[in-house]
């Protein structure tokens, strides 16, 4: 009897070790939850690579698909899905379907989920930080080289700064050219030819005070639906860059053209910032590429069809016309000086800036 007692309590202290070891060693008794395996190893013992990020962007702008913006969209696209293995698909939206300059904007700034990135006027983003207007104030570039240079800056850096608040995030610099005017009444020779013209301008308060300036009545409208309006005369007039000009047909419904070349317009290809954060750090660093490498095919592309296709307008019917600038930058000499509160030491950064090139 006292063997059959001794080998019940040992297997009644054996139990009660086993069920000792099985408490957390912190001590505080709790018992963990078993480990999770499925991600972390497969049935040999090896490491399972976390699932990639796989996420469809979707890019809109406002011209149509001969425009430059559109075929460095494209070649963007090409990069990003090739350097992703897929993982990240780019669906292009050109001619406004997804909203004019404003609203593709105003969806970024909502995070509304309709547009991811958006490739813009710098000035447009105006309305939602002023400063951004620096780079669009009237005769500020000799030429292309100096404001590629100046888009690339950190003075501009500074600008686009206040925009990562508001759901957007600016990864490189397209070029839209120089701004010129055309009109269906005459040749723009001087600021006095202007006068009372009703002009078709973006919702860009820098552009809308550079045409009050000239004399003209400056008037938003949708891009994608300017060329109906022009057709109908609605408008008597609009200003776009060259190749804005001819590869969206606005010669067909405008006579007159005349290189004014009074702001030079700098796109900024813009991410909702939301959308930027859905990325692994390595699709990032893909998609950030990407956007600075389809910026500089833009601004090749943008800089040869501003030379080569003046011809073509002209062969295409418009008349075509050189003013003297030096009038035209007087006058609107007045939308720097009255919007010096808004830039702030801004406007000493760029004079300072063009000062040391």
């Amino acid at each position: 009897m006292k063997k059959i007692f001794a080998l019940a309590l040992a297997l009644s202290l054996s139990l009660s070790l086993a069920a000792c070891g099985n408490n957390s060693s912190s001590g505080s008794g709790t018992t963990p939850p078993p480990a999770d395996n499925s991600s972390s190893a497969d049935k040999s013992g090896g490491t399972t690579p976390a699932p990639a990020n796989n996420v469809t962007l979707k890019l809109g702008f406002s011209t149509n698909e001969e425009d430059p913006r559109a075929l460095g969209a494209k070649q963007f696209k090409e990069e990003v899905e090739s350097k992703t293995n897929g993982a990240v698909t780019i669906e292009i939206y050109p001619s406004g379907q997804l909203g004019g300059d404003a609203d593709l904007i105003n969806s970024i700034s909502l995070d509304s989920g309709t547009v991811d990135i958006i490739i813009t006027d710098a000035s447009n983003f105006a309305t939602y930080e002023p400063k951004m207007g620096i780079s669009a104030l009237p005769f500020q570039f000799a030429d292309f080289e100096e404001a590629w240079a100046f888009m690339d800056s950190d003075v501009e850096a500074e600008a686009e700064a206040g925009l990562i608040p508001q759901n957007m995030r600016v990864l490189a610099h397209y070029c839209n050219g120089f701004r010129c005017v055309t009109n269906s009444k005459g040749p723009v020779e001087s600021p006095d030819d202007m006068k009372g013209m009703l002009i078709r301008t973006p919702e860009n308060p820098v552009i809308m005070a550079t045409m009050t300036a000239m004399g003209a009545n400056p008037q938003p409208l949708a891009f994608n639906e300017l060329y109906q309006a022009l057709n109908q005369g609605t408008y008597d007039a609009q200003e776009n860059p060259i190749p804005v000009i001819y590869n969206n047909n606005l010669y067909e419904v405008q006579e007159y053209l005349s290189v004014t070349n009074h702001i030079y317009s700098g796109m900024c290809f813009t991410i909702a910032e939301s959308s930027w954060n859905k990325l692994s750090a390595d699709q990032q660093t893909i998609v950030a590429d990407a956007a600075k490498a389809s910026a500089d095919y833009d601004r090749e592309l943008n800089a040869q069809m501003t030379d080569d296709l003046v011809s073509s307008l002209e062969e295409a019917g418009m008349k075509i016309n050189n003013p003297d600038l030096a009038p035209f930058a007087e006058a609107t000499s007045s939308v720097l000086t009255d919007n010096a509160a808004t830039y702030g030491d801004l406007l000493d950064k760029l004079a300072a800036w063009k000062a040391n090139r």
